[in-house]
C-alpha cells in the first residue's frame, strides 16, 4: 500500500520540535547536577511517552492507518531495545564510578549522540533499500544473528567501559582518574587533562553506534517510510534519561527481557527475509524473479511485538529468581556507591540504610539463592568493605 508523502514543512516542524524537547531537557533538568526523585522521573517519563503516543495518533489521523500502525510498531520495538540498552549504560557508568547526580548529563549526551548516529544510519539505510533490494536479505540476516547472540549468556564484563575507543583516548591524550564535578576537562599538575566524565561519554557514544547497527535494521523491517523510521526512533530515545531513573531499580528484575527481544528481532528478521523474497531481484535466487511467499502484515507485527513484551515482563516480575536478582544488583550498586562514589555524609547514610535493608532481604531468600549469593566473591567483598568503612566512620565520629 503506498504511503502518504511527508512535506518538507512537516519534516522541518518535526525536527524543530525534537530539538526543542532536547534543549528543554538540558536547560531545565540536566544543566544543574542533581539526583531526580522518583516523582520527577515518573512525571516526565509519562509526559514524554504521552507526547510520543499523541504524535502517533496525529500520524494516523493526518496520514493514514498504515503509517500510524507502522509508527506504533516501530516505536514500541525501539523503546524496548532502548530499555535493554539501559542495562549497558548502567554497567558503563558503574565501571567509571560516575556520581549519581552527574549521570543525567551522561545519559542526555548518549541520547543526543545516539539520535545523530541513528539519523545517519537511517538515511543511509533508506538509500540502500531504494537502490538495492538485496539489502533486505542483509538486514534480515543481521537481525537473526543478533537474536541468536542475545540468547547466549554474557557477563557484565562484556560491556565494560574500557572499550577500544576509550583505550585509544587514554593512550593519545592525558587523562585523570578523578572527577572534577561534571567538567569534561580539568587541570592536573599544571596540565589540561581529560576527566572520566568525558571518557564515559566517549564510551557510551561508541556503544550507541553498535546499538544502531541492530536497531535500524529492526525498524526498517517494520516500515520503509523514512519519516516514520526517524520519528519512531527519535521519540523512543526522548525521555530515556527519565526512564533510566524511574526503572533503575527494576532493570535487573527483567531477567527474561533478553529472550523477549531475541524473539522480536528474530520475528522481524524473518519478516524482512520474506519481504526480500517477495521483492527479489537477486539473480541466483529464483532466477531473479520474485518468490510467491506470504508477507507478514504490520498489524500482525504490532500484535506479536506487544504480546511478546507483555509475556516477557510479566514472567520476569513473577519470577522468584528475578526478585532475588533485583535485590542482589541493588545491594551491589549501593555498596559500590557507598565505598567508591558518594562523598556527601547524609546521602551516604541513606545509601547504607538501603544496603542494610537489602541484605536483610537477601538473608530471607531460600537457601538455593543464598548459596548462589555466597559464591559471588565480588559482592561479598563489597558488602564487607561497606560495613568496615561504616564502622570506621562511626568510630571516628565518636
Amino acid at each position: 500500500m503506498p504511503t502518504v508523502d511527508v512535506s518538507p514543512l512537516v519534516w522541518a516542524l518535526t525536527l524543530v520540535g525534537i530539538a526543542g524537547l532536547l534543549a528543554f531537557d538540558f536547560i531545565f533538568h540536566v544543566r544543574k547536577a542533581h539526583v531526580p526523585t522518583l516523582r520527577e522521573a515518573g512525571t516526565w517519563s509519562a509526559l514524554y511517552i504521552g507526547i510520543a503516543l499523541l504524535f502517533g495518533v496525529g500520524v494516523m489521523v493526518l496520514g493514514d492507518t498504515t503509517m500510524g500502525t507502522e509508527y506504533f510498531a516501530g516505536y514500541v520495538t525501539e523503546k524496548a531495545l532502548s530499555v535493554d540498552n539501559l542495562f549497558v549504560f548502567l554497567i558503563i557508568m558503574s565501571s567509571f564510578a560516575v556520581p549519581r547526580a552527574d549521570q543525567q548529563k551522561v545519559l542526555l549526551f548518549g541520547i543526543v549522540f545516539s539520535l545523530i548516529a541513528r539519523t545517519g544510519f537511517i538515511f543511509l539505510g533508506a538509500a540502500l533499500l531504494n537502490s538495492f533490494a538485496w539489502v533486505f536479505y542483509l538486514f534480515g540476516l543481521i537481525l537473526l544473528i543478533t537474536a541468536g547472540n542475545m540468547l547466549r549468556p554474557s557477563g557484565s564484563d562484556s560491556h565494560s567501559g574500557e572499550n577500544i575507543v576509550v583505550r585509544l583516548a587514554r593512550r593519545l591524550f592525558p587523562t585523570t582518574k578523578e572527577f572534577d564535578g561534571d567538567k569534561l576537562f580539568t587541570v592536573e599538575n599544571g596540565k589540561r587533562v581529560l576527566t572520566p566524565m568525558l571518557l564515559v561519554m566517549v564510551a557510551i557514544g561508541g556503544t550507541d553506534i553498535l546499538f544502531a547497527l541492530d536497531s535500524i535494521p529492526a525498524i526498517f523491517g517494520l516500515t520503509q517510510n523514512t519519516f516514520i523510521v526517524f520519528t519512531a526512533t527519535a521519540f523512543s530515545l526522548l525521555g530515556l534519561r527519565q526512564l533510566y531513573f524511574l526503572i533503575d531499580g527494576l532493570l535487573d528484575r527483567l531477567v527474561y527481557l533478553g529472550y523477549g527481544l531475541a524473539a522480536i528481532l528474530g520475528f522481524i528478521g524473518v519478516k524482512l527475509i520474506l519481504h526480500a523474497l517477495h521483492e527479489n531481484n537477486v539473480p541466483f535466487i529464483n532466477n531473479g524473479e520474485h518468490v510467491d511467499v506470504t508477507e507478514i502484515s504490520t498489524g500482525l507485527s504490532l500484535t506479536v511485538i506487544l504480546g511478546v513484551l507483555v509475556i516477557t515482563v510479566i514472567a520476569s516480575l513473577l519470577s522468584p529468581w528475578g526478585r532475588a536478582q533485583n535485590t542482589i544488583a541493588a545491594a551491589r550498586r549501593h555498596a559500590k556507591e557507598y565505598i567508591e562514589i558518594e562523598t556527601d555524609h547524609a546521602h551516604r547514610e541513606r545509601i547504607f540504610a538501603a544496603l542494610c535493608a537489602e541484605e536483610n532481604e537477601l538473608k530471607a531468600l531460600p537457601e538455593k539463592y543464598r548459596k548462589r549469593i555466597r559464591e559471588e566473591q565480588e559482592l561479598m567483598g563489597l558488602l564487607r568493605r561497606a560495613h568496615a568503612e561504616h564502622a570506621e566512620q562511626n568510630a571516628m565520629a565518636a
